[in-house]
């Protein structure tokens, strides 16, 4: 395995530069006449932290496919949350899915292309999902899936691709994505910085590095289409693609070649961050939503039984799952900014008591409701340290980690009324509280509060419908964003 360097920041400005509007010109040609409904399989809520005026659906039912299906959006999500599931079920799952999609698109007489998206610091259950899509396709279809695409990038959260080295911006550094700790994840972690050294060590060598095909940074900024399209062309026996990118001009590129290769027979699966859904989607850029946006203009503390324009003073909600060093930075931020809040700690420990995450649960509704009563802010965090008991594996450490889920999400089910905002971070909370607490089965995402945070509108069938819910990514963000978010809505 090859041992890579930090690099500084500025060298992202030593590339040859890409003529964006030009990229973007033969992007819309080849999208003009590909007419496939692209399913984005999201593994936690924040795949949408790029989209505006995309739905994301949280079961795969099959009305909720055909639904999706016959939007008249060329693209929708379905969010799987399967990062919280065991390897098991998030193969039957995705199978699943994978079958009612292909029945859902021949009744509808549409064709589909998959995107796996994924954790742009590379967690999750990788090669699997796309494997188990690949099989179950051709199952149903009989259609090879020739190659598999891993692209990784997303802009807004620092997450870059250069020389199939994946790197995560810290500081003023690019960080080797092996050497940070995202890849020391008790879960998902692994070594690997170089995606085809990543994808042979996640795979134990059923793939290997030198068997990939590799898009580098050159062949795009040189905008050698036809060499990168005959490279796709080349692909058989479900081959990964590796593809660099640093700017959104660079997926775009690649885009094109894609479109044409699968125009021309080809089919592929796509493992990538939030970057590819946005440029195959033809999302446009949006400014941040704003606190009249977020609020929605009426009192956001109503119940459902309350009309339009009776004034409340209750307060809103955020709650911190997520245990990574740069979510602890922006709890301390959020601690020191001055606003009107009070800090509830979810103990964790009580997990070890019979009992005792239920009872912790209701002690902090108990809380919260009266922090919120009082037209503050209730900020509620587990605890820091991350419980390792000993001996325990992957498998069972992550059915901890569900169980304290359940209980510290439970929080936002028991709630009696609409807060007057909602704020829940970290991938496995957030997914948690969506389906779960809110019991979302369709929301809208109208845009981010700020880069990479997403905002759902829940829908009708929710617990508190029309609520700005607002999904912030535990590994996004700078020090100071959360305490943005909140001294915006506060």
């Amino acid at each position: 395995m090859g041992q890579y360097h930090k690099l500084p920041i500025s060298v992202l400005d030593t590339f040859p530069g890409a003529d964006a509007e030009a990229v973007h010109g033969l992007f819309l040609e080849e999208l003009r006449d590909f007419h496939r409904k692209i399913v984005v399989l999201d593994d936690d809520p924040t795949g949408v932290q790029t989209v505006h005026g995309v739905s994301v659906y949280t079961d795969w039912e099959q009305e909720s496919l055909m639904e999706g299906i016959q939007e008249e959006n060329n693209m929708f999500f379905i969010l799987t949350n399967s990062r919280s599931f065991s390897a098991q079920k998030t193969e039957e799952e995705h199978r699943l899915i994978a079958e009612r999609s292909a029945k859902a698109a021949a009744a509808c007489h549409k064709e589909l292309l998959f995107v796996s998206r994924g954790d742009s610091t590379l967690r999750g259950h990788y090669p699997l999902e796309p494997e188990v899509l690949k099989e179950t396709l051709e199952e149903q279809n009989g259609k090879s899936v020739h190659g598999q695409i891993l692209c990784p990038f997303f802009l807004e959260g620092g997450r870059f691709t250069i020389d199939s080295i994946h790197y995560v911006k810290e500081g003023d550094w690019l960080v080797p994505a092996g050497q940070t700790e995202f890849a020391a994840d008790k879960t998902f972690g692994y070594k690997a910085s170089h995606l085809g050294e990543y994808l042979e060590e996640k795979s134990g060598g059923r793939y290997r590095k030198e068997d990939g095909i590799y898009i580098t940074l050159s062949l795009l900024r040189e905008q050698k289409l036809a060499e990168i399209t005959e490279l796709l062309m080349q692909a058989e026996n479900f081959r990964p693609v590796f593809v660099d990118a640093i700017a959104q001009s660079d997926v775009e590129a690649f885009a094109v070649c894609l479109l044409r290769a699968i125009k021309a027979g080809k089919e592929f699966i796509i493992r990538s961050a939030a970057a590819v859904p946005k440029v195959l989607g033809n999302v446009s850029d949006r400014p941040l939503l704003g606190r009249r946006e977020l609020l929605g203009g009426v009192d956001a503390g109503m119940e459902k039984g309350e009309k339009c324009g009776e004034t409340s003073n209750y307060g809103g909600i955020v709650l911190i799952g997520s245990h990574v060093k740069k979510t602890t930075q922006q709890l301390e931020a959020l601690k020191d900014s001055g606003v009107p809040a009070e800090f509830l700690e979810f103990r964790v420990d009580a997990c070890l008591q019979e009992g005792g995450l239920a009872g912790e649960r209701d002690r902090i509704i108990a809380e919260a409701e009266r922090v919120m009563g009082q037209g503050r802010t209730a900020v509620v965090y587990t605890s820091r340290e991350l419980l390792a008991p000993e001996g325990m594996d992957r498998e069972d450490m992550l059915k901890l980690s569900v169980e304290i889920s359940d209980a510290v999400t439970g929080v936002i089910a028991g709630l009696h009324r609409k807060p007057r905002f909602l704020i829940a971070k970290g991938g496995i909370t957030s997914s948690d509280v969506g389906t779960k607490a809110l019991g979302v089965r369709r929301a809208s995402v109208p845009g981010q509060a700020q880069p990479g945070i997403p905002v759902w509108k829940t829908g009708p069938e929710s617990k508190f419908p029309g609520l700005s819910y607002i999904i912030f990514p535990g590994n996004v963000g700078d020090k100071d964003t959360l305490k943005k978010i909140v001294e915006l809505l506060a």
